[in-house]
């Protein structure tokens, strides 16, 4: 496998090939946010992870591929700058969780819930509340309808990174975020999972698993 998920501001998009899905990568933006592309292998049918910036390249990096959602994994406008040019391009529907919805500049057209089902041509992700960094925070698994149930792929935006879970402002919306990731993240998925985050490299579940104690020691 030649992709490693570091991908720098005005470089080169980076791409991987999965059962079912195909995987692009992008940096953009003043806060080195990553977006993601994912395109169906039997139909062609796209999904976009955080229109955050640069729209101009979002739309390059899409291409041919009709891309039919646009996910918000949250509120924070350094995920959704190129939103609104790329929803008119693209006349997707948009996706967020309703407690982050009404945060975001254009309409959301679907309410994702934690447990949720979305499909985009034959590609379903999960949907998870992860909640902390934000109220309607939410990550996005891929298991191929558990063909790769043993090594999945996991959207976290900005609630769980290499080294530690997203930032928060108080030890109330700390332990909500340490728990929600160490139960509905780190529990039922494991270690081989792929992390896709928000920002920066990527990394696995198996390289963060040993480190839970010290995240919550540390707090917020």
């Amino acid at each position: 496998m030649t992709y490693t998920g570091d991908v720098q501001v005005g470089g080169p998009t980076d791409t991987r090939e999965l059962d079912g899905l195909t995987v692009t990568k992008i940096a953009v933006g003043p806060y080195d946010n990553n977006a993601y592309l994912l395109r169906c292998a039997s139909t062609g049918q796209g999904l976009l992870i955080d229109a955050a910036a640069e729209p101009g390249r979002l739309i390059e990096m899409i291409g041919d591929t009709p891309v039919g959602i646009i996910v918000t994994t949250h509120r924070h406008p350094d995920h959704w700058q190129a939103l609104p040019e790329l929803q008119r391009q693209t006349g997707a529907e948009v996706v967020a969780h309703e407690a982050d919805a009404d945060e975001l500049p254009v309409t959301v057209t679907r309410l994702a819930s934690h447990g949720e089902r979305l499909q985009f041509g034959d590609v379903t992700l999960g949907v998870i509340h992860l909640r902390g960094h934000t109220p309607g925070s939410i990550a996005l698994v891929y298991d191929a309808e558990g063909r790769l149930e043993n090594e999945p792929h996991i959207w976290t935006g900005d609630s769980l990174f290499p080294g530690g879970v997203g930032k928060t402002t108080t030890p109330q919306t700390f332990t909500s975020l340490f728990n929600d990731v160490s139960e509905r993240v780190f529990a039922p998925l494991p270690d081989p999972t792929w992390v896709y985050p928000g920002h920066g490299k990527d990394t696995t579940l198996g390289t963060e698993r040993p480190h839970l104690p010290e995240w919550r020691e540390r707090g917020w």
